[in-house]
């Protein structure tokens, strides 16, 4: 199949062509370790979790590198430490375990190579001591600061000129700065602070800036120019222009990445971007104890990836009621199944989850009409988009975290109202199911087709 992907750098679908059929390479940047990751931080991972599954159902497993990194080293982290009054080395270990178990959740992939900034510090002088050495870098006060205008087309990817970014953007202009556009690559330590020796001959220890660290990790495990660099679009500028302006001026190559896509932003219900800065957000890890993970992936796919997904309850739960079905429909389904053709044509235009979905629910129509191929298409389709991972038994039988049920108890009050209307005491029999309906259990009374007796079963309500 032919892949189109929308390319941030071109502002338009271009055909992918790998620089290698071999070994196709992607980036995405990852999480800030310091607390829960939101959901925000989600839908960026089951975005590129999708591509990678996409990548290696088209070139095959062993030929996709998928590198999304950790960052452990940062202010916002520093600060969590300290408010918490344990070590940084802790913290950032304890929330990048959370932080894995999160998005295995979210039925991501591991990535092929998952490495942290902080294993990383020797790529990263190196890098800055070549910029230097370039005159696109210059020492200033113990900091080593990147020199934007050194770069004539800065800003192409963002798609804004150096004066029009200059005009717009909110820089800290301290007095050693030569132009209030250049940016940090290493600064010095705060007592308390993680501290490595300084590259540049500079002799107070420091730590590297945000954006060189990607640079480093990117080529340590990718190489100069790579196929894709993805992440959210909030990291367009000035951290993906950042990225760019850094590799390409060590290097002097035209390009760090041929194709950059990033995800748009999931929104509050009043139509904000949710994020931590604004207090509106929700974590994965909280979500995660109200919802199967599968239901938060569907969700979180049910929007074109780079379009604004309105987040609420109600499309979680649309999400989990059509996996219900599907997993019903496919529970008998036998392995082997071919990717409906209309899914990996969906998926194959840019990532369209809305067709793709669309193609699946086609397929639910016709094995709910009783079409056993369809079935087993729809579990394979559904697969290949990272749903269906479940046994069908382990799914039926999922349930929040904070609800626990007695199901002795339930079975006993079944009993009670069955005896309640079968001596035609109504009002008991509303009284018992009203006590279950407050424990969270849904009553579903039918008529048995060869006794024509009432038969109630119960499950919890979602």
């Amino acid at each position: 199949m032919t892949l189109t992907l929308y390319n941030t750098l071109t502002r338009h679908k271009d055909v992918f062509r790998p620089i290698d059929p071999n070994n196709v390479r992607i980036y995405a940047c990852g999480p800030t370790v310091y607390d829960y990751v939101h959901i925000g931080n989600g839908r960026m991972a089951v975005v590129f979790d999708l591509l990678f599954r996409v990548l290696r159902q088209t070139y095959g497993p062993d030929h996709v590198t998928y590198v999304r990194n950790i960052t452990d080293v940062d202010d916002k982290i520093n600060a969590r430490a300290a408010e918490r009054g344990i070590a940084i080395g802790e913290l950032t270990q304890t929330t990048a375990r959370q932080y894995q178990e999160d998005v295995a959740a979210l039925g991501c992939l591991p990535p092929t190579v998952e490495p942290r900034a902080t294993r990383h510090i020797g790529e990263m002088k190196e890098l800055i001591e070549t910029l230097v050495r370039k005159g696109h870098a210059y020492v200033a006060q113990a900091h080593v600061l990147f020199h934007v205008p050194s770069m004539p087309d800065y800003g192409k990817l963002s798609n804004r000129s150096l004066s029009e970014l200059e005009a717009g953007a909110r820089v800290d202009v301290a007095p050693y700065k030569r132009d209030p556009m250049d940016f940090v690559l290493w600064k010095p330590s705060k007592p308390g602070e993680p501290a490595w020796p300084s590259p540049c001959g500079i002799e107070l220890p420091g730590r590297p800036g945000w954006h060189i660290e990607c640079s480093a990790m990117a080529e340590k495990h990718l190489g100069v120019i790579f196929d894709i660099h993805g992440g959210g679009i909030d990291l367009v500028f000035p951290h993906h222009e950042n990225e760019i302006a850094q590799s390409r001026s060590a290097h002097g190559t035209p390009l760090m990445a041929n194709y950059w896509l990033h995800n748009g932003f999931l929104t509050a219900p009043e139509g904000e971007k949710m994020s931590k800065s604004l207090g509106n957000f929700t974590t994965i890890h909280a979500l995660r104890q109200l919802w199967p993970g599968e239901a938060l992936r569907l969700a979180l796919l049910s929007t074109h990836y780079r379009q604004p997904l309105p987040w609420s309850e109600k499309v979680i739960a649309d999400a989990r009621r059509t996996l219900d079905h599907w997993y019903e429909l496919t529970a008998d389904a036998l392995p082997g199944a071919p990717v409906c053709a209309d899914v990996l044509e969906a998926l194959a235009d840019d990532l369209n989850t809305p067709q793709a979905i669309a193609a699946l629910h086609a397929l639910r129509s016709e094995a709910a009409k009783g079409a056993k191929p369809a079935a087993a298409c729809l579990k394979a389709s559904a697969g290949l988009m990272g749903l269906l991972q479940e046994a069908p038994a382990d799914w039926k039988a999922w349930r929040p975290a904070a609800m626990v049920i007695d199901e002795q108890k339930v079975e006993a009050l079944v009993t009670a109202r069955n005896a309640a209307r079968k001596g035609r005491n109504y009002a008991e029999a509303d009284r018992i199911r009203d006590e279950l309906t407050a424990m969270g259990i849904q009553l579903k009374d039918a008529k048995d087709a060869s006794t024509g007796e009432i038969v109630t079963t119960w499950e919890v309500r979602r």
